[in-house]
């Protein structure tokens, strides 16, 4: 182990106890523009209508 420079005594980075149990999280699993309102669409969207005007070829 390293001593301290100053001769302190203090411990350094490497005897520190670091608690790696918690969910920290660092990155988004998605980002705004990966959303719908990153797209520019609007809430409910159409779906329904998309559904009732689908051409008759595509039953």
């Amino acid at each position: 182990m390293p001593e301290d420079p100053a001769g302190h005594g203090v411990p350094g980075d490497d005897d520190r106890t670091v608690d790696l149990s918690d969910d920290f999280v660092v990155l988004p699993e998605q980002t705004t523009d990966d959303t719908d309102f990153g797209w520019g669409e609007r809430r409910g969207g159409n779906d329904d209508w998309l559904l009732a005007e689908r051409p008759p070829h595509w039953s």
